[in-house]
């Protein structure tokens, strides 16, 4: 279900912008990207006119792995490019993190290849070289914490994981733990391998949390899903929206922003409500990044300062996911779609890179046993 069945995020996003202009294009093109290609700010650019009149000049943006119904892309993608005349290509929307590196790598200086990327946060440090240093113009509502100091990446959405449930067929569960109890036979399912996709993974981590287990102990996170599987409730399919709504997945382990997701598109067809655990609230944010390689630097330069504005964290909360700027936002934070987002206090839980790889040693080494 949207990305979280392909992907290797973990703690974050990131989309990376990638190469300059394709070989054999106009010299006066080639001028503009180059200027554009090494702006590390807007107003190092000459200021937003000159960013937005470059932009509108090179007329396009790719981006890649970004679903329309995930964290509100296909809104954001029609704003960009009804507010800049900019279009926007968007390839492989359900690609992994490392399938859109390989595809920057493979499709290097041709004009197709990906300007933005939106990557987890281990992909995003592995492949720091790709990408040139870029600071929006609300660089300084960023938290230091999710963000790299010279501008290479930057944190922009995140949300907690979630147990989404229809409650015409269960009862509501208060806690992981609950999940265990005879009402949910056959009815629970994860997004995912957690072996292999950021979603699957951090919901582990959720269920550790609920069972004893820490930022730094995974474990019993593993030997939870261990028993789910032996009390029979574990379900082992990939959740969507088509086998939430036949039924088939009743319960859903998620980010609490795809399954909110569901409330609204199941409206008037299930009783469909998301519940963030408070013993068990494991955060991530995704990453945004610039490449040095994009073949329309303008264009996604622009397309950062989009999403980092006002506008475009709006629409990421109208998403049902957590923009970077929401606190320092204040009233221009969209109030009825912040009411909207699942409830949350308490203690919060944000990896360390260091934890979650050894987190994911410790799930490559046990996960199949476990549930095999």
């Amino acid at each position: 279900m949207k990305r979280g069945n392909v992907t290797t995020k973990l703690i974050g996003v990131g989309a990376l912008v990638l190469a300059v202009a394709a070989c054999g294009a106009p010299p006066a093109k080639e001028a503009q990207t180059g200027a554009a290609g090494t702006a590390k700010s807007a107003s190092e650019f000459g200021g937003m006119d000159k960013l937005v009149e470059a932009a509108k000049k090179e007329g396009k943006l790719n981006v890649i792995a970004l679903p329309p119904d995930w964290a509100n892309y296909g809104e954001i993608i029609k704003a960009f490019e009804a507010k800049y005349g900019v279009k926007v290509d968007s390839a492989q929307p359900d690609a992994s993190s490392q399938e859109e590196i390989n595809a920057a790598k493979q499709l290097k200086g041709n004009d197709r290849a990906p300007d933005v990327f939106d990557l987890g946060l281990n992909v995003a440090l592995a492949n720091k070289d790709l990408f040139a240093p870029y600071k929006v113009s609300t660089w300084d509502d960023i938290p230091a914490e999710l963000k790299d100091a010279d501008g290479l990446y930057y944190g922009d959405y995140g949300g907690f994981m979630s147990i989404g449930y229809d409650a015409a067929k269960v009862p509501a569960p208060t806690s992981v733990k609950d999940l265990l109890k005879p009402e949910y036979k056959g009815k629970v399912a994860l997004n995912g391998d957690p072996t292999q996709a950021g979603a699957a993974f951090s919901g582990v981590m959720m269920a550790a949390l609920g069972n004893g287990g820490s930022a730094d102990d995974i474990a019993p996170g593993v030997e939870f899903f261990k028993q789910l599987k032996q009390a029979g409730n574990f379900q082992p399919v990939d959740p969507s929206p088509a086998t939430i709504e036949s039924g088939q997945t009743p319960v859903v382990i998620d980010w609490d922003y795809t399954n909110a997701a569901q409330t609204e598109k199941l409206k008037g067809k299930l009783d469909w409500k998301v519940v963030v655990p408070a013993d068990a609230q494991i955060g991530a944010y995704y990453n945004q990044a610039v490449s040095k390689d994009a073949p329309h630097p303008a264009a996604a330069r622009l397309w950062q300062e989009f999403l980092y504005s006002d506008e475009g964290q709006n629409l990421y909360l109208k998403g049902m996911s957590r923009p970077v700027r929401l606190d320092k936002m204040g009233d221009k934070a969209d109030k009825a779609a912040k009411d909207k987002l699942p409830k949350t206090e308490g203690k919060q839980v944000f990896q360390t890179q260091a934890q979650a790889d050894k987190a994911k040693a410790v799930l490559t080494a046990t996960w199949a046993q476990a549930i095999g």
